[in-house]
């Protein structure tokens, strides 16, 4: 559909200088600290997520037949992206911060958590102000039920 990667670029450079300024506060490290962990971060994050599509779709295929995917199999694929890239990026964190590994774990969480909310958030709000052309509106929220 024309007109619907609206503001993808938009999106990841705002989530990475509101990432930098959330770890300054939260997590007590500095602009450079938190600017390259969210630069880093990114970067291996659109790798890991190629890598972990393939690997799923791969095993989806071989255990079911097909890779179709209900909505319980996306939740199920979203949680388990997470968790991995968690664990993907959990040793630069530990090494680029020099934490132990329970408080890069708690960084880690906080990152993924951002992430999460960052983009619900930013999503949400840019269908509100952008709406796709041609599209009715279904409420005053801005959620469609579906």
């Amino acid at each position: 559909m024309k007109g619907t990667n609206r503001g993808t670029a938009r999106r990841e450079v705002i989530g990475l200088f509101a990432f930098t300024l959330f770890g300054m506060v939260v997590f007590g490290h500095s602009v450079d600290e938190m600017g390259v962990l969210a630069i880093v971060g990114a970067t291996m994050a659109m790798a890991w997520n190629y890598l972990y599509n393939l690997a799923f779709d791969h095993a989806k295929l071989r255990l079911t037949g097909t890779v179709a995917k209900t909505v319980r199999v996306r939740v199920l694929h979203s949680i388990l992206f997470e968790l991995s890239l968690m664990l993907v990026l959990l040793p630069f964190i530990m090494w680029y911060l020099g934490l132990g590994p329970i408080e890069a774990i708690v960084l880690d969480a906080g990152y993924a958590m951002f992430f999460v909310c960052y983009a619900f958030v930013f999503n949400w709000g840019y269908d509100i102000v952008f709406p796709i052309p041609g599209q009715r509106k279904r409420g005053q929220s801005g959620i469609n039920a579906q």
